[in-house]
């Protein structure tokens, strides 16, 4: 059982204070990262390792109350857990609305993903993609590559695009030249014999020989599978960012009539019945 160093996890989230500011669902998911990075980080001599299998995960179906690949405005996956009341959306919603209101239980994961791309020198359309790449996880989970650029492919460069939806093919093999290598946390959620669906591997092969492959590649270099000890990371640092490259419609997302309307009105009202 991995024994939790209460300090040091609060430390890795921007102290006590950042704590506060943290709903529960977002704590939990905090924890959870925490707990997976530091099965990551456990001595290589250790081959006490266990993964399990896919048919393990597949068994473990029918024990929820929830499926793995709803979005997280949509349940609460603590035990006995309510969904909160969420603050209502302004009439004409930029994607920074969207980013603090509705996509709050990624909002840490992804600005600490930025963050790295910014520190290493990566191109603002890299650190973008970063910052993007999983907040389509309050609307849903399953292929969330493909649902995310799907999401920002109207307001965005084209590259960005790419790169979200492709990172999600790319982070099921190893690239260690570009300094990327299979993470422990993918043997825990899909088992350590799991083999990725013939549209990934599809996706894979076209990618090898693309002339941007190094996009998405770039965001699963970048992508940090828990919080960076001690770094406490804002939207400030990637406005200017967002500002130059993300063409926020002037009705408003989910006004705009755009072919995905739709999915940023579900984000905004995920409590209306149909």
């Amino acid at each position: 059982m991995i024994q939790i160093d209460r300090r040091h996890f609060i430390a890795s989230l921007g102290g006590a204070a950042a704590v506060k500011m943290m709903s529960s669902e977002a704590k939990a998911e905090a924890l959870e990262s925490y707990m997976m990075q530091q099965l990551n980080n456990a001595p290589a001599a250790n081959q006490n390792k266990k993964f399990p299998k896919a048919a393990d995960i597949e068994a473990q179906i029918e024990t929820r109350s929830y499926r793995r690949g709803a979005g997280n405005l949509f349940l609460n996956t603590q035990p006995n857990g309510k969904v909160k009341k969420l603050t209502p959306m302004p009439p004409k919603p930029a994607f920074l609305d969207f980013f603090k209101l509705r996509m709050e239980q990624t909002s840490n994961h992804v600005l600490q993903s930025a963050n790295r791309a910014m520190k290493t020198g990566m191109t603002e359309e890299i650190i973008l993609a970063c910052l993007l790449h999983d907040t389509v996880h309050a609307l849903i989970k399953t292929d969330h590559g493909y649902w995310g650029a799907q999401l920002y492919a109207p307001y965005v460069p084209e590259k960005v695009a790419f790169a979200i939806r492709y990172h999600q093919a790319l982070r099921f093999y190893e690239d260690k030249e570009a300094g990327y290598e299979y993470p422990d946390l993918y043997r825990n959620l899909f088992g350590e014999d799991y083999v990725p669906l013939p549209h990934i591997q599809a996706d894979y092969k076209m990618l090898k020989s693309h002339k941007w492959y190094m996009e998405p590649r770039l965001v699963t270099v970048n992508d940090l599978y828990a919080f960076e000890p001690g770094v406490v990371v804002t939207i400030d640092p990637f406005i200017d960012i967002i500002g130059k490259h993300f063409k926020n419609p002037k009705e408003g997302l989910g006004n705009d009539n755009s072919p995905v309307a739709h999915m940023w009105r579900a984000i905004a009202m995920p409590d209306n019945p149909l």
